[in-house]
């Protein structure tokens, strides 16, 4: 038992208390998502969804609730959960590419946490838009099914703004805290946890179509899915562990009586260098004029032809969710691997990449980024639309495709894969064994 790394885990005071942190803090976070905000009958709510069938506003609340986990059919306060955060970082990530003086804030001393408080204050503001539209299309709903609202109009629509916006700063105070205090990047934590907690009700009703034989589903078909879903898992771990090292060689150089320098190194290129985030990002930008377009189609015919042309299901949707993960594939990478400083740190450090001029090392590290990115934009895009397909091809429920692949797969194998490594770390510098004998060590390309 002593070499068990499970049980190593909790012998490291460290580890076992970052563990026990992040446990209650998630504990926290799927209580929020289970509180309906006030004004609300949550029993009729329920209902009413349970009532859409396989319609566009089905389809709708569930890619509204497969990044809360369940909190958007609920009303809950955690009902926006991080996409707003998201989708304000998404904003403020262009507008320092676009404006060269907010770049130069950026790279500041103190910048990153002038644009950390920017990022935070746009989030209230994008909270504000998104609840005040969840009031409309409460109204709208509340109009098909009375009773749902239990308030006047205008104490409703003050109360679920602020209480859902207050949800929504709260959530991401949560996730900054798993960060500081737990194990893992808790903004991705957190969606994972909405993820994971969706699919013990998606395998219940899966089990159930397959009992009563409803759109066809037979147990055929069930295991047929369970083996591509263990193929698509083995995919994505092999992707993401696969890496280009660029060799670098630092030349000898004398300081004083010390000689510095000698020595070769390398830079490890991930074949997706930018991991998951193009996905994450793609979808929280669709997600804003989705809900707008939903939520404001009472108000509006063309808003309504929108939502219908936006369905999640449809090929628009998956379209435009290809082209923009490909973009923000490129566009992440140039931001987090910039081959000019990359270039520049090698050549003020005395250090060149053997075969190549070193004139030429930005445009050579250019030429190898621009080599990964695109197979590895190409196999995100491909995961994105394999929900859809699988739901077409198996008429599976939509909650059960969406687990098979797409943003959940990615993110839970991602953080998994981030989680184990920092156990991995922390096991190994209090002299423990890790989950693996050689460590989650990178396959080389």
């Amino acid at each position: 038992m002593a070499s068990n790394p499970v049980v190593n885990v909790f012998r490291v005071k460290e580890l076992r208390s970052k563990l026990l942190f992040t446990l209650f803090i998630l504990a926290i976070f799927r209580l929020g998502s289970v509180l309906t905000i006030p004004g609300i009958n949550a029993s009729l709510l329920l209902r009413y969804f349970e009532s859409l069938g396989n319609t566009a506003e089905s389809a709708f609340a569930n890619y509204m609730d497969f990044f809360a986990g369940g909190a958007f059919e609920r009303f809950s306060v955690f009902m926006l959960g991080v996409m707003p955060y998201i989708s304000t970082q998404i904003i403020l990530q262009l507008a320092l590419v676009i404006f060269p003086s907010l770049k130069r804030i950026a790279q500041e001393e103190g910048g990153q946490q002038k644009v950390a408080a920017w990022t935070r204050i746009g989030t209230i503001f994008v909270c504000i838009i998104q609840s005040a539209v969840i009031t409309v299309y409460a109204d709208s709903i509340n109009q098909q099914v009375p009773g749902v609202i239990v308030l006047d109009k205008v104490h409703f629509t003050v109360l679920a703004i602020l209480t859902v916006t207050t949800g929504s700063m709260i959530t991401v105070w949560i996730g900054d805290q798993i960060t500081a205090h737990g194990i893992g990047n808790g903004i991705s934590v957190l969606i994972l946890a909405g993820i994971v907690a969706r699919m013990p009700g998606a395998i219940w009703n899966l089990i159930n179509q397959v009992r009563e034989g409803t759109n066809g589903v037979n147990i055929v078909f069930v295991i047929v899915a369970f083996f591509m879903y263990l193929a698509i898992i083995g995919l994505i771990v092999y992707e993401q562990s696969g890496e280009r090292k660029i060799p670098v060689h630092y030349a000898k150089r004398v300081v004083g009586r010390k000689m510095y320098g000698g020595q070769s190194t390398y830079i490890p290129f991930k074949i997706n260098p930018s991991g998951v985030i193009p996905i994450i990002f793609a979808s929280a930008f669709l997600t804003l004029p989705l809900q707008l377009a939903t939520g404001m189609a009472s108000r509006a015919t063309w808003l309504s032809k929108v939502s219908v042309a936006l369905n999640p299901l449809g090929i628009l949707y998956n379209v435009i969710e290809v082209l923009l993960i490909i973009f923000f594939a490129y566009f992440y990478t140039q931001v987090t691997l910039n081959p000019t400083e990359i270039a520049k740190q090698i050549r003020e450090n005395g250090g060149s990449i053997p075969g190549i001029r070193t004139d030429k090392t930005e445009e050579y590290l250019q030429k190898v980024l621009n080599r990964l990115i695109l197979p590895g934009s190409l196999y995100l895009a491909l995961i994105a639309v394999i929900p859809t397909i699988i739901q077409i091809v198996f008429k599976f429920p939509q909650e059960v495709a969406m687990l098979m692949g797409g943003t959940s797969l990615l993110i839970i194998v991602g953080v998994d894969l981030d989680t184990m490594a920092q156990v991995e770390a922390l096991l190994k510098m209090h002299h423990h064994d890790g989950f693996t004998k050689k460590g989650l060590k990178p396959r080389n390309l």
